[in-house]
């Protein structure tokens, strides 16, 4: 008896909790002095017992002028663009950990699970069929953007802009059309590196929100992260074998050849760059990877001139050059990606993948939206290497004039907002696509104000 009175209590607090979310809610959409005053935003915290990772979320959704009442969920990824991401993300390797850990007890309570990547970008959903059906009715479907920027305050929006595991419940979420579900998020790590990978999320309704779901769905993230360092482990064991086995004698039986993807140098928006390869992820120095993107770019390979022109700039800098490509293939040979650096010419003996250059693949083949959702910044900022240089000026003045020529007007937006925002043409164009009835317009208007102000 004494059970059954306290989850009635717990049940009558839940729903007195929603409706005071749900009220605060809609003062704030509703009250611009909320953004400008301090004082107000104060008084309304107290006034509405808002917790203050939810009102900063909510912050953040008015100034980037995210709309409460669009239907999120637009603008999905093709099939094509999906089934690549499906196929490179690395959790894809360990999917069946959270199945084991996660799934059959979330479908047991009536939840759905969903896996994102680093983008907010839903690439796995599964869970109790009807509920995913309503999901996919409330835009929550694979191939969307959940991230904070697209649809305002919500736990893998959240989990991933903060680096830390979240709950979301009902009209905390920013988008109306959410405020009947609640979710539990955690982000994914890469072992190596710590940089975020993807994340975890249990929806449903507000169980998806209750205490003691978020330890499991932490101790699935840890068995998650667990796995990958373990897969790290082993294809680093494949490699070391593959070196040390002797050579196949002619009419032998064949040896299994490995159809593991090339290594990638990921240069967008990083300083220093990662080189991925066998699930893992590892530092480059700086130099080192000045030289494998000019080395990347010349299949037919660089004298020693040119090398040094392209990582140096002009002058004879060949005996600063020598010394680095010593290091660099010392490194490479300790890393066992696969790749040597050869002599006369200085030459890769395999392909190296950079991201800078699938990224204008991508903008020319017209999937507009996978290669600004893959631009993470400038390649290599900091660099001043010639090589890096032309790639990064390349790489944004492609994408700049693709978003401007082609894209829908949700990318010009978004790329506006995040690698524009002093543009002023970049935002007259927009201002032109954007209907008149859109309340983005009050955004545009303002930002162009502040930009003619500025000059």
């Amino acid at each position: 008896m004494r059970n059954t009175r306290q989850a009635l209590q717990r049940g009558e607090s839940v729903r007195e909790r929603r409706l005071l979310l749900a009220r605060a809610h809609e003062r704030f959409v509703a009250d611009d002095s909320l953004i400008a005053d301090e004082a107000s935003r104060h008084t309304f915290a107290t006034q509405s017992e808002l917790r203050p990772v939810v009102l900063d979320s909510w912050l953040r959704a008015r100034r980037r002028a995210v709309d409460p009442n669009r239907t999120p969920g637009q603008g999905m990824l093709s099939i094509e663009e999906l089934e690549e991401l499906q196929r490179l993300h690395p959790i894809a390797r360990v999917l069946p950990v959270i199945n084991r850990l996660l799934l059959d007890e979330a479908t047991q309570a009536g939840f759905v699970v969903a896996v994102g990547d680093a983008a907010g970008r839903i690439l796995w959903i599964d869970g109790d069929r009807s509920l995913r059906s309503d999901a996919e009715d409330m835009g929550f479907a694979v191939g969307t953007d959940w991230s904070e920027d697209a649809v305002g305050t919500s736990a893998p929006g959240a989990a991933l802009l903060l680096d830390e595991s979240i709950q979301v419940l009902g009209a905390e979420h920013y988008n109306r059309a959410v405020h009947q579900w609640s979710c539990t998020a955690v982000p994914v790590h890469e072992p190596e590196t710590g940089a975020v990978i993807g994340v975890i999320d249990v929806t449903g309704d507000d169980g998806a929100a209750t205490p003691h779901i978020l330890p499991l769905i932490e101790a699935t993230r840890a068995a998650v992260e667990a796995e990958l360092k373990l897969n790290a482990m082993r294809a680093a064991l494949e490699r070391e074998h593959a070196r040390d086995a002797p050579r196949q004698i002619t009419g032998s039986a064949p040896q299994r050849v490995s159809r593991q993807a090339a290594p990638r140098l990921m240069l967008l928006g990083r300083d220093p760059a990662l080189l991925e390869h066998g699930g893992r992820f590892v530092t480059v120095a700086r130099r080192h990877a000045e030289i494998l993107v000019a080395l990347a770019q010349a299949p037919h390979g660089l004298n020693a001139v040119a090398l040094a022109e392209q990582v140096y700039g002009e002058g004879n800098a060949e005996h600063s050059l020598r010394p680095e490509v010593v290091r660099l293939r010392k490194w490479l040979a300790q890393q066992s990606i696969g790749i040597e650096l050869l002599s006369r010419p200085y030459r890769l003996s395999s392909q190296l993948r950079l991201d800078a250059l699938e990224t204008l693949e991508a903008l020319e083949r017209g999937a507009h939206r996978l290669a600004l959702a893959a631009y993470e910044g400038p390649v290599l900022p900091s660099s001043e290497a010639p090589a890096v240089e032309q790639l990064r000026l390349e790489v944004d003045a492609t994408l700049r004039e693709s978003m401007l020529q082609a894209a829908a007007v949700e990318l010009l937006f978004e790329y506006a907002q995040n690698w524009a925002v002093d543009d002023a043409q970049v935002w007259e164009a927009l201002l032109h696509e954007l209907p008149p009835l859109s309340p983005k317009r009050t955004r545009v208007v303002a930002r162009l104000e502040a930009i003619a102000a500025d000059h």
